[in-house]
């Protein structure tokens, strides 16, 4: 096995995926937003149901709390 080729191949995917859903920084938005939507109140099935919510778009799309 060459794994070399297999990272390689696992590095391209990734980019690829990163690029359809906005780039880095539409991922770090997405990051953001999930941290706030962990940090704020709710139960964690209220937390779990935001959060497949606002991953369903890239990059952030509600406030950060606290603004």
């Amino acid at each position: 096995m060459n794994f070399k080729s297999i990272i390689g191949k696992a590095k391209k995917q990734a980019d690829v995926a990163i690029e359809k859903r906005g780039g880095q920084d539409a991922l770090k938005q997405d990051l953001n937003e999930l941290k706030d939507i962990a940090k704020g109140k709710g139960t964690a099935k209220d937390k779990a149901k935001a959060a497949a919510e606002a991953l369903k778009e890239p990059g952030r799309k509600t406030p950060p709390t606290g603004v």
